[in-house]
């Protein structure tokens, strides 16, 4: 049987650790879904299609990730795909946390589901896309904290 997983998130933007999770979490699945979550009742920065052309452009050589947007819950997701796994980065305890309860629930609502969480290379710790957002709306160099295979300003949005 694959092993599908499923990388959700906001990815507002993608960074070099939601990369390297990525390229991490490949030597353990055979398809991953990097899926872009759309909450309408959140202002994104970027918009949702930049999103996934940044992260299609960041993974264009690697057949097996696959980039997509979903509405409603992951878990939901998940069946559709047949993904038995959902793939999440740790930074912090307190992302463990936050992480460990939506993994419960998750199990909770699909016994078939397992959360499968990486930790963080020590130094994209502290890289988050708050801070990366925050970056690049004051017209600073987040070039550091983002995949090498994109240039970001065929991306940035108007300000």
């Amino acid at each position: 049987m694959e092993k599908n997983a499923i990388f959700p998130g906001s990815f507002d933007p993608f960074t070099v650790g939601h990369e390297a999770v990525v390229k991490r979490a490949l030597s353990l699945f055979d398809t991953i879904y990097v899926a872009v979550g759309i909450n309408s009742s959140k202002k994104s920065f970027f918009t949702l299609e930049n999103r996934l052309a940044i992260i299609a452009k960041t993974f264009e050589n690697e057949p097996r990730v696959k980039v997509i947007s979903y509405e409603g819950l992951t878990i939901e997701l998940s069946k559709s795909l047949n993904a038995q796994f959902l793939l999440r980065g740790l930074r912090t305890s307190a992302d463990f946390e936050f992480e460990r309860a939506i993994g419960q629930v998750n199990k909770a609502m699909n016994p078939n589901i397992e959360t499968v969480f990486l930790l963080t290379a020590p130094e994209h710790t502290p890289v988050n896309s708050t801070i990366v957002r925050d970056i690049l709306v004051h017209n600073g160099d987040a070039s550091q904290f983002l995949p090498q295979a994109i240039n970001i300003k065929d991306y940035l949005p108007r300000l």
